[in-house]
């Protein structure tokens, strides 16, 4: 029976595909002209489709009044990138069995693929019954002993109940309220059941509002959303995929059951290719679907052309980030063939239980406070800011409390003094804040580092890699290693000119090929080029989350006493907007000036110091920890850039030792003015 084409992907699973489809009638036919996402294609009466994927492509929205379209409301068209947050309402219309909210909503991996449900009756199970209004999780689809049904929780008494529910389980089934709040992109992929329209209500308000919005300036009411799906499929005489809106005015008739669907070319995916066998490998392949971008090898990559797959393989991978003070750093997967070198850059650590995880018996590691601390315990170090430490081990001491000796854990270093070193015990629990001095002139390639170091390590390249035509990384202001990933990946090459082969990723690459019967010329790939590839913030965050499930979470730091008096820092810290806070980053992206003469630098930022005590002196004179922190980070960073910029070769130590001494001083200088400003405010 036909239906338009609307009605038929609204009406689709898309575990159903690939689906054979015969044009029956509309606007388009008669070797009618079809043009979309640059493809010009015909769609002529009878004409047979093959159907291999469908995607909202963009929404259609009213504004709803109680829960029913507005009679004055025009509908707008939105793209999925359409800014603000919005809460989905929840769906009135009940579901009418566990297979009919597994075929409709989605259900996935993600935080946004556990929907929940509740039962309008009690649910009788084996060992278990769930009772009406009781929430239920829905958390994957998947095949328990024959039986295929939805895995669940239902959390009763603070208590998580693990069960599975049949797909046949019937009922009266209603979604719970969501106060969770998303994108139109992440409704769009997850949020809008097949078959159904969504009511959803804005939550933030558009902060750049203008007269070309299709919504009403300070809306803040409801809309409900109408997919709009892009329709991948095949045409019997095409190489390439054509897309098609799923609103196009045509009528088709599903030709599946009646037709030879091994007639059209099998388009397969790069997980497609990555499952096959590794005796399937080297194969030949024609691009149908090429992907975006200019970077090599994706601008070779084009659709018609042919490539050779050699072989599939995981690959290790270091995600590194730059090393910048605003939101617009890069990230990037660099490979371990990487021949570029890199120096050390000064690390940042919060507390004295991250000197701990880094701390590597080849060196000392050598920090400077950054933020000062006043210990409640008099066998342990009060640290002033400007502080010098060796680390060495951690240990257990023994401590009063509560009238009473206790053991704590401790991190056993040595003060730095003028002409000495003071042996000093820092509690574990220290919030505190030190910076690294790095001694280290020694140039490392990745590999190295990776054997040698603790991640998260921050560098700077300090010979790029010649063998890549634009080596990215060296332009880089910093970077820090963030963690060692393993990704999988295909090597290809080109068929018509196979001098040097690449390696792309799986997962992260939308390309579509089909094979070709054809031999290999050469098993053997040929050389392969090195690829630094940059991977957007949404596959960043995306890497971090697979990669942190596979690990286990380190030991949690140890907790200060509970009843025992809490620790005082030296200098309290001001709560004012206008003091200045530490930046996110120790290194920040600035334009680099020459400063030859240090006790030139310190003059300016004694002069900084006071400049903000003045500013703030009418409204709290309470303390400048947040300031002198800032401060010495300053410091350390202006020593910093006037070195680099007077060697090229980066062969320095990162901190002067004058400089660290100028700025106890400042600090000193500091407290001595704010105590003189506090009593002349009490008096």
């Amino acid at each position: 029976m036909a239906s338009t084409l609307q009605k038929f992907i609204h009406s689709l699973d898309l575990r159903a595909l690939p689906r054979v489809l015969q044009i029956q009638s509309g606007i388009y036919c008669q070797d009618s002209i079809y043009e979309m996402f640059g493809n010009e294609f015909s769609l002529s009466t009878e004409e047979v489709i093959k159907v291999i994927g469908f995607k909202i492509n963009k929404l259609i929205a009213s504004i709803c009044e109680n829960n029913e379209v507005s009679q004055f409301s025009a509908k707008v068209e939105l793209p999925l990138n359409f800014p603000g947050l919005y809460k989905v309402v929840a769906d009135k219309t009940p579901y009418v069995s566990i297979e009919e909210i597994a075929r409709k909503v989605s259900i996935g991996p993600t935080r946004f693929g556990h929907p929940s449900f509740y039962s309008a009756k009690d649910i009788k199970l084996e060992n278990f019954t769930i009772k009406h209004d009781e929430q239920i999780t829905f958390n994957s689809v998947e095949e328990v002993h024959g039986i295929m049904a939805v895995n669940c929780v239902v959390v009763r008494n603070n208590q998580s109940h693990s069960l599975t529910l049949p797909l046949s389980q019937e009922g009266e089934f209603y979604e719970c309220e969501d106060d969770q709040m998303y994108t139109l992109k992440e409704i769009a992929e997850w949020k809008i059941p097949k078959g159904r329209n969504r009511i959803v209500k804005l939550s933030t308000t558009l902060h750049m509002w203008d007269s070309s919005s299709p919504l009403p300036q300070n809306f803040d009411g409801c809309l409900i959303l109408m997919p709009v799906y892009e329709v991948q499929a095949v045409m019997k005489f095409r190489k390439d995929i054509i897309h098609i809106l799923s609103d196009l005015d045509v009528e088709v008739k599903d030709v599946t059951d009646h037709y030879d669907i091994s007639s059209f070319l099998q388009p397969l995916s790069l997980e497609d290719i990555f499952e096959r066998t590794s005796k399937e490998f080297p194969m030949v392949a024609q691009i149908m679907e090429g992907p975006s971008g200019n970077q090599k090898p994706y601008n070779l990559l084009s659709t018609g052309k042919e490539i050779v797959i050699y072989k599939k393989y995981q690959a290790a991978r270091v995600l590194a980030s730059e090393m910048r003070s605003d939101s617009s750093k890069r990230h990037y997967l660099i490979p371990m063939s990487y021949k570029g070198k890199f120096k050390r850059r000064p690390r940042e650590f919060p507390t004295a239980y991250d000197l701990e995880i880094v701390r590597n018996e080849k060196e000392h590691l050598h920090v400077v406070a950054t933020k000062a601390f006043t210990s409640p315990h008099k066998e342990l170090f009060s640290v002033s800011v400007g502080d010098q430490f060796l680390v060495q081990q951690c240990q257990t001491s023994e401590v009063l409390y509560e009238g009473g000796k206790k053991l704590i854990d401790v991190l056993a270093c040595e003060q730095i003094l003028s002409d000495s070193y003071k042996k000093v015990l820092l509690p574990m629990y220290m919030e505190g804040g030190f910076v690294e001095v790095v001694h280290d002139k020694k140039q490392y390639h990745l590999s190295e580092i990776c054997k040698e170091f603790h991640l998260p390590f921050n560098v700077k390249v300090s010979v790029r890699d010649l063998s890549i035509e634009k080596d990215v990384l060296a332009a880089a202001p910093g970077l820090q290693f963030e963690e060692e990933i393993t990704d999988s990946y295909l090597l290809i090459s080109s068929a018509s000119s196979p001098e040097e082969s690449w390696e792309i990723p799986v997962y992260r690459l939308h390309m579509l090929v089909h094979l070709l019967n054809k031999n290999v010329q050469t098993v053997a790939p040929p050389v392969t080029r090195t690829t630094v590839e940059e991977v957007s913030e949404e596959e960043y965050y995306m890497l971090r989350r697979y990669e942190n499930l596979t690990l286990h979470p380190p030991p949690r730091p140890p907790k200060k006493p509970t009843t025992a008096p809490p620790p005082t820092f030296a200098v309290p810290k001001q709560d004012v907007s206008d003091v200045l806070q530490a930046p996110k980053n120790f290194y920040v992206d600035t334009t680099r000036k020459l400063c030859s003469d240090q006790d030139a630098a310190v003059l300016e930022l004694q002069v900084s110091c006071q400049n903000d005590l003045v500013h703030c002196e009418n409204k709290d004179v309470t303390g400048k920890a947040t300031l002198v922190e800032t401060t010495v980070a300053k410091g350390l960073e202006r020593n910093y850039e006037a070195e680099e910029d007077e060697d090229e070769e980066h062969d320095y130590s990162y901190i002067d030792e004058n400089i660290i001494e100028n700025i106890r001083k400042v600090f000193h200088g500091t407290s001595i003015r704010n105590e003189h400003t506090v009593s002349k405010g009490r008096r």
